[in-house]
């Protein structure tokens, strides 16, 4: 049961968002994201590729891990996923106490998260050189996560990384742009934990 100021506000999202293409799956998880930012663009921003949602739901419900880039994210799924199916949060940048050379300490955790949980969701919010660093991991690999959740934000590497991820037949939900944030990555992990587990 959702709160009523949750249910209002989706109502006022449902009024104001106006035509749109997307499926039920998909509106589920804009929403969500307006929700938490009050950004209508976001309709248009987030890409879905084929099985994405799908992947997502069926790893979520099989309990894999959840590799998040950056503890902001951890925190802001950790409700939901102590609710639902209990799946384990392993922040990247957590494991990492020393960067190897040439990158940062997200970037090596997560290097190290892919090697040793290649069947988690992957979910980037903040670090792009993180997203980066796993693009160019996956060029190289015949098997692939369940899906990639990318929405880190800002100036630097955020455009490149994304289209690095949008080249690869990853499954993919993508926030195109300069947008995103922990805020948005996390909001999309949590309408995905309602969707599958509404399936249940």
């Amino acid at each position: 049961m959702n709160h009523p100021i949750l249910e209002q506000s989706f109502a006022v999202i449902d009024r104001e968002i106006g035509t749109h293409s997307l499926t039920d799956a998909e509106y589920a998880i804009v929403r969500r994201i307006i929700h938490s930012t009050a950004d209508f663009e976001f309709k248009d921003l987030v890409q879905f590729s084929s099985g994405a949602i799908e992947g997502a739901i069926e790893g979520m419900r099989r309990s894999v891990p959840i590799v998040v880039d950056v503890s902001m994210v951890k925190q802001g799924i950790a409700t939901l996923v102590s609710k639902t199916f209990g799946n384990p949060i392993i922040c990247a940048v957590e494991q990492a106490e020393v960067a190897l050379p040439g990158k940062t300490r997200t970037e090596t955790g997560m290097l190290s998260c892919w090697q040793r949980y290649p069947q988690a969701i992957y979910v980037i919010g903040n670090a792009p050189t993180a997203l980066l660093a796993l693009c160019e991991d996956w060029r190289s690999q015949a098997a692939y996560p369940p899906v990639a959740i990318a929405a880190p934000v800002g100036f630097i590497s955020v455009l490149e990384s994304k289209a690095a991820l949008a080249q690869l037949p990853v499954p993919q939900i993508r926030v195109e742009g300069r947008k995103g944030g922990s805020p948005v990555a996390a909001a999309i992990v949590n309408a995905l934990l309602l969707l599958a587990w509404d399936e249940v």
